[in-house]
């Protein structure tokens, strides 16, 4: 142990890998993490053996393909695994995006963490189309003609950009070599993100259940997330053995296992099963520009997130309006994904229209209209709050008096907070507070001063606290008074 804390190298390893304290309340949500990371390294170990065997060349790479899987040991299998790790890969990463947002994940002070996550998302599906043109069966050819083609929406230079990545006037020979180098070299960029992505997580450590501060409460990740990592880890191998060994083509299409005809379309072009909802919002615009556009604009979306969310609670697991909408999101994600695969007649184009809409507008309205909304019941839930049974102290006379209310006027909004309270029609008669009332008064400052342990002087004063004896009992419990 001595040894991993004080090498220059083992250190780094030590302080990810076994004394970095995690919240002793995450789920097995948090497992998702572990297994991209997983499918990575499974990726890039499988693709170098691949590359090995595969020619890239027009007319020896379907064959190269079929050469791995019949004649190099255990070929097939290195073969399925890399294809259908892909799927378990957005898998993976879907759950794990969606767990973020739903737990808030992407909010201060995580947003250059999800900024990176999302960075990822995009390169991994760029890795993903690039890979799936190299078998270069009719969905191979096809699919990287559609694609491609989408460039020339691009005013002005699109067309010539196209040919400049065909290498020609079609996709070719030239277009195959440039996929399959950067299909080979980009993985190693995304595990550099990956790398810089840990480092961001491990600047403010991962975000909880609970949406709120976990210091008091965390766990090292060794040996407890480790084993609870493990868990899932042999889970996924368990299924991803059953899918290799007895059901390899599950996920994949079968006119892929047709040799690549530019003489003859497929009936119906579709992408890979983890591209289709993006494909149904391409083809619900019919403004090819527009259409692109919202296609990546769908991905680059998720940046707003901590912007568009206002809400003062971190996550949905508290907020029943929101976790109503989450799941809602979730349902019409799996609606452009049936979408995507069916053909574009009348009324797939219509429903597609329809979930595109959705798409977009839970992000820029019902996010932000939501957590306002929030804010403002919040807001009058805690200023127009009934304490007409407060009990007060006027002069000499103690009692209680039902037509009273306590006003806490915020600071922000009108300039002087006072603690008063005011009989109807009548002018404010200051009083001295009871227990009760002194509580709620703290526990106001607690809600302005969040996660701080700065209290300032002049809250304090503002609320008609500034008193030696609440002065010495919250630095008693550990608050700072600053002037």
């Amino acid at each position: 142990m001595r040894l991993l804390k004080s090498h220059v190298l083992l250190r780094l390893f030590n302080s990810y890998l076994i004394d970095s304290p995690e919240p002793a309340n995450i789920s097995y949500l948090w497992n998702f993490g572990s297994l991209l990371g997983i499918c990575l390294v499974i990726q890039i170990l499988t693709g170098s053996f691949l590359a090995m065997h595969y020619q890239p060349h027009v007319d020896f790479a379907f064959s190269s393909v079929e050469h791995i899987m019949r004649d190099v040991n255990a070929g097939y299998i290195i073969r399925y695994c890399h294809a259908n790790v892909a799927s378990f890969f957005f898998i993976f990463v879907y759950a794990h995006i969606g767990r973020g947002i739903y737990y808030g994940s992407y909010r201060s002070p995580r947003v250059l963490l999800w900024s990176i996550g999302v960075i990822i998302l995009v390169l991994m599906m760029a890795i993903a189309f690039l890979g799936y043109v190299l078998p270069y069966g009719q969905m191979s050819l096809w699919g990287a003609t559609v694609i491609t083609n989408l460039l020339s929406a691009i005013p002005v230079f699109g067309q010539d950009l196209v040919e400049l990545i065909w290498g020609g006037f079609s996709v070719n020979n030239a277009t195959l070599n440039r996929f399959f180098s950067l299909h080979f070299l980009l993985p190693f960029l995304l595990a550099a993100l990956v790398i810089a992505h840990l480092i961001a997580l491990h600047i403010h450590g991962s975000n909880n259940p609970n949406g709120i501060t976990s210091n008091t409460d965390r766990l090292t990740f060794h040996p407890y997330f480790i084993f609870k990592d493990l868990v899932t880890i042999f889970l996924f191998l368990l299924v991803l053995s059953i899918l290799v060994f007895y059901y390899p083509n599950l996920l994949g299409h079968s006119d892929n296992y047709i040799p690549a005809n530019p003489m003859q379309t497929p009936p119906s072009i579709v992408p890979e099963w983890y591209l289709l909802p993006y494909y149904a919002i391409l083809r619900s615009i019919p403004n090819k520009l527009l259409g692109v556009l919202a296609m990546f604009g769908s991905l680059l979306i998720l940046l707003i997130l901590p912007i568009t969310d206002v809400s003062r609670i971190r996550g949905m697991a508290f907020r029943p309006a929101m976790k109503f909408f989450f799941w809602a999101f979730v349902v019409n994600f799996f609606i452009l994904m049936w979408i995507g695969s069916q053909h574009p007649n009348s009324p797939f184009v219509e429903i597609g229209q329809v979930a595109t809409g959705f798409y977009f507008a839970w992000f820029i309205i019902i996010v932000p209209m939501v957590g306002l909304i929030e804010n403002s019941l919040m807001d009058l839930a805690t200023e127009f709050n009934d304490l007409s049974h407060t009990s007060v102290t006027s002069n000499t006379n103690v009692g209680m008096y039902n037509n009273f209310k306590l006003a806490l006027i915020r600071l922000s909004t009108i300039g002087t907070v006072s603690t008063h309270v005011q009989a109807t029609g009548e002018e404010s008669t200051e009083v001295g507070l009871t227990d009760e009332d002194l509580n709620s008064l703290l526990e106001f400052v607690f809600n302005e001063i969040g996660d701080s342990n700065e209290i300032s002087v002049g809250l304090l004063y503002s609320l008609g606290l500034y008193t030696p004896t609440v002065v010495t009992y919250l630095q008693n419990i550990g608050y700072i008074i600053v002037a």
